[in-house]
């Protein structure tokens, strides 16, 4: 375990993982059933007991679980890719979408949660259309207004074809729920590099208590904001991990959109969620714990 993740635990998740330590001790005592001569054996081979503990803790705390479905990868952000100030990213959204409204700009003051990059200004997708879909329809058309721009789903956005994933939707009410008075959620993010070189399926699976995947909706809008993340074929590009798609329109949603750069245009798509390549990383957000 690292320092970061040590000094991430909450006192009240401490005490609650102590308290289910102590709670197993009890109950094996009584369900095994160890007499003198057996709990003696046990404490005689006490390195080997503890070992069997922590390897118990570390499998149900990390999974391995699609652990194939990872490559090395060196490709990274463009060079003049940073995050923008709160309060820019937002000004941009207003001059973008008239009437989309305000921000708790003062969010963006707090120590960022670990793993995130900056703070990010994402709108509620609700606020631009009844369906998740047309959402992401005026999304797209308005990266298609301002530069080069190719939609290989066109057409493929209803709510047969795309869904956001429960994961997701549950995470970005919460974060609707804190920030309830206002249209542009304040959003602690990464644009990808933390998963690079992971399927989306894997990135899912090694997700953090407090993490959540972005979908085509949100890094449409981050796109937006910070044109810059998208500028060339030889970078790391993004998965929308926050999203499922059926090619089929049939119940089958083992795809995931994309986004890319090639042949000088920004690219929308969408491909297996258990592949893997070194080029493309799950852009994910964070909830506070």
């Amino acid at each position: 375990m690292t320092t970061q993740s040590i000094t991430s635990i909450t006192d009240g998740q401490r005490k609650q993982y102590l308290r289910f330590v102590e709670d197993a001790a009890e109950k094996a005592l009584k369900e095994v059933g160890l007499d003198k001569d057996g709990i003696q054996k046990l404490i005689e081979n006490g390195d080997e007991f503890q070992s069997r503990i922590m390897t118990g803790i570390r499998d149900l705390s990390v999974s391995n679980q699609f652990a194939d479905e990872e490559v090395q990868s060196s490709y990274a952000y463009p060079k003049g890719y940073k995050v923008k100030g709160i309060t820019e990213q937002t000004n941009v959204l207003r001059q973008l979408f008239p009437g989309i409204g305000f921000a708790d700009e003062k969010l963006a003051d707090q120590p960022l949660p670990p793993n995130a990059e900056g703070w990010f200004a994402i709108p509620k997708w609700e606020k631009f259309a009844p369906t998740y879909g047309e959402a992401v329809e005026k999304v797209l058309a308005m990266i298609g207004s301002k530069r080069k721009f190719y939609n290989y789903r066109d057409g493929q956005l209803g709510a047969e074809y795309l869904r956001q994933h429960a994961r997701t939707a549950k995470m970005f009410q919460k974060l609707g729920d804190e920030q309830k008075d206002h249209d542009i959620l304040v959003v602690p993010a990464q644009f990808g590099l933390r998963h690079r070189g992971r399927s989306v399926r894997r990135a899912r699976e090694v997700f953090v208590a407090n993490e959540f995947g972005l979908g085509a909706f949100a890094i449409g809008i981050m796109i937006l904001t910070h044109p810059e993340r998208e500028v060339q074929w030889e970078q790391l590009h993004v998965d929308c991990a926050g999203d499922e798609f059926s090619p089929g329109a049939d119940g089958d949603f083992s795809h995931a959109p994309i986004f890319n750069f090639n042949d000088g245009k920004v690219k929308f798509y969408a491909y297996w969620y258990d592949d893997a390549y070194g080029y493309y990383g799950s852009a994910s957000a964070f909830v506070s714990q």
